[in-house]
């Protein structure tokens, strides 16, 4: 019997045919092209799709890891997994040259507060886009890694809070 329930996840392939209960007893389907088996709807809810979406919206909202966690009724192990996964996937955006940059730091905890560690920060004063950030401790090192790909981009002017 064949079943067209949505594209395969791995081949994008439409052509699936029944393949045996979970241990849910939720329906499993196997995809004819490259023999994957998945789940319409997985009972976890760490392994829906829009997951990663929805953990960025939250962090961006400001939620911590516990509060994130119980909204999105994960675990909070499941949760630092995925983050880290998405922060593999960041990159440093591209900078523009001949722009004027603004130079910020700021000072988070790791931990406990008597752990403390500096976010080093570039933004572009017209697009307001962060172009260049580094995390460290407050020394000259960690200024200097986001000064180096400033003066690298020529800009204009570099405006700091000092």
């Amino acid at each position: 019997m064949n079943v067209k329930i949505y594209s395969c996840s791995k081949c994008v392939g439409e052509d699936f045919i029944k393949y045996g209960k979970t241990n849910y007893g939720k329906q499993r389907y196997q995809c004819r092209l490259c023999k994957c088996i998945s789940v319409l709807e997985y009972s976890y809810k760490a392994y829906k799709k829009e997951l990663n979406a929805d953990i960025i919206r939250l962090t961006k909202e400001g939620l911590g890891i516990r509060s994130t966690a119980r909204v999105l009724e994960i675990s909070t192990t499941t949760l630092l997994k995925k983050i880290i996964a998405i922060a593999d996937h960041i990159f440093q955006p591209l900078i523009s040259y001949n722009q004027s940059y603004e130079l910020d730091e700021m000072r988070i905890f790791v931990r406990r507060k008597n752990n403390p560690v500096w976010l080093v920060y570039a933004i572009n004063k017209n697009t307001k886009q962060i172009v260049g950030f580094y995390v460290g401790r407050r020394n000259n090192k960690t200024l200097n890694a986001v000064i180096k790909t400033l003066i690298n981009a020529k800009a204009n002017k570099i405006y700091t809070d000092k």
